[in-house]
């Protein structure tokens, strides 16, 4: 096989994992929500939401006490399912997560992770690529599935091999904006603005079709906003480690990227926080990590479910990168309410847009409301509802 470069045969021996219960050990941050892992993700996230935070006003909430961002999932696994294709680039391509519980404090998981499927594109970004979709589920120390998350990974060609795919769009360099004075203070106006729920109740029946979420602003991103959710989520696990934990593992799994100054091998991941390795690896400069920008989604339609609300599905693709020096406007509106086994489910559709007016990214998502009635959410819910 050549490294680095998509092949039949590289394909087909990452066939053979579909349906194998895979070794998750570098994709886990934490196994257990602590007050530390559930402050830190909060953090790296930007969501000060008490509901996270705040031991005495939590223990007012449905809860009881603390319980976690919902895509605090993330750092129990990174929900990357990337097998084989030894040097070949994977970008993070989206996510359909399934809660049924609250994640409480100090709750321990495992992990289970299946690549399920994997499909040959093409496209005008990458001519030639592979989609890997791989279905981790989180089960709690009571032996139950909390969450299921579905991961999607795109394999696209990095360096060299980009370059010489044929009538590549990849490569092409985004200038960066240059806001005025005035926009940057309009952007601050909006982050300050920004409005929780909190606790009081947001029934069922107080919701209309069309009604609209109020929007979350992240941006303009910088690089220390990415290191906070590295602190959070994930560390340098994803790429091997650090230093003798490193060289392990590029020696065993082929995984590096070139760094084109040094010589040295280094991992992709660089491409996050360098300019130059965001452009080798296709996307047009430094840019955030895809689930970063999912967990802002969610931060937005916690705070607006409010505590006695539960986030129930996220399905979110990744369309564009988001680059450093880009502001995205996380928005939403509703789309259904439907009564089911007794639950009362709102669905939404969500989407961000950048100061360019571009489509970072989309998707629909779901929560579970409290009826009027029939007091507080029962959990775990038997199923998925949508």
């Amino acid at each position: 096989m050549t490294w680095g470069t998509i092949t039949d045969e590289g394909i087909a021996e990452a066939e053979t994992l579909v349906n194998v219960l895979l070794r998750r050990d570098r994709m886990r941050w934490i196994e257990t929500a602590t007050r530390d892992a559930i402050r830190h993700f909060a953090w790296g996230i930007g969501d000060n939401n008490p509901l996270w935070l705040d031991t005495q006003y939590a223990a007012q909430s449905p809860y009881g006490g603390i319980v976690a961002p919902p895509c605090i999932l993330y750092a129990l696994d990174g929900t990357v399912v990337a097998p084989k294709l030894a040097g070949v680039q994977w970008l993070y391509a989206g996510t359909t997560f399934t809660w049924l519980e609250p994640i409480h404090l100090d709750d321990t998981f495992k992990v289970e992770a299946r690549l399920k499927k994997q499909e040959l594109k093409s496209g005008r970004r990458f001519p030639k690529w592979v989609l890997q979709t791989g279905e981790i589920k989180y089960i709690n120390q009571h032996q139950r599935v909390a969450g299921i998350a579905i991961g999607r990974c795109a394999r696209t060609p990095r360096g060299d091999a980009l370059t010489k795919e044929k009538n590549n769009k990849a490569l092409k360099d985004v200038e960066s904006y240059n806001y005025t004075a005035e926009e940057i203070l309009d952007i601050e106006r909006q982050v300050l603005a920004e409005r929780r729920q909190g606790s009081e109740p947001l029934y069922y029946e107080d919701i209309k079709v069309t009604d609209k979420v109020q929007p979350v602003v992240r941006g303009p991103l910088g690089v220390i906003d990415i290191m906070a959710w590295y602190s959070g989520q994930q560390g340098a696990t994803h790429y091997g480690g650090v230093h003798g934990d490193a060289i392990r593992y590029r020696s065993r799994h082929a995984d590096y990227h070139l760094n084109k100054k040094t010589g040295a091998k280094e991992s992709a991941g660089r491409g996050h926080l360098e300019t130059s390795t965001g452009k080798d690896v296709g996307m047009g400069g430094a840019y955030d990590v895809g689930p970063q920008r999912i967990a802002w989604c969610q931060h937005m339609l916690t705070n607006w479910i409010g505590d006695h609300g539960f986030l129930h599905t996220l399905d979110i693709s990744v369309r564009k990168p988001n680059l450093v020096g880009d502001t995205l406007w996380w928005s939403g509106e509703v789309l259904s309410k439907n009564i089911r086994e007794g639950y009362g489910v709102i669905e939404f559709s969500v989407r961000a847009v950048n100061q360019r007016g571009t489509l970072s990214a989309d998707g629909t998502a779901s929560a579970v409301l409290p009826r009027r009635n029939n007091g507080p959410i029962s959990f775990p819910l038997p199923h998925a509802l949508v």
